[in-house]
């Protein structure tokens, strides 16, 4: 579990080299530190067997996902 924490870290933190626009995929919106790490927080307090991880997860792929997609 606590490996979650760090890819949703990772995840939110990074940023896409390239700033191009794209009219057809929507803009990743930049989290500030704090709120990262309020998240991370949370994220590690939730029970055992908490679903919320795994759907965070995939949220932070598709993130990357999507950036990528602008870089093209």
């Amino acid at each position: 579990m606590q490996a979650l924490p760090l890819l949703l870290i990772a995840g939110l933190s990074l940023h896409a080299c390239g700033r191009e626009t794209s009219s057809v995929l929507p803009i990743v919106k930049d989290y500030p530190n704090a709120v990262q790490a309020q998240a991370a927080d949370e994220l590690e307090a939730l029970p055992e067997g908490s679903v919320l991880p795994v759907l965070i997860g995939d949220y932070a792929v598709l993130r990357e996902q999507l950036r990528a997609g602008r870089s093209q």
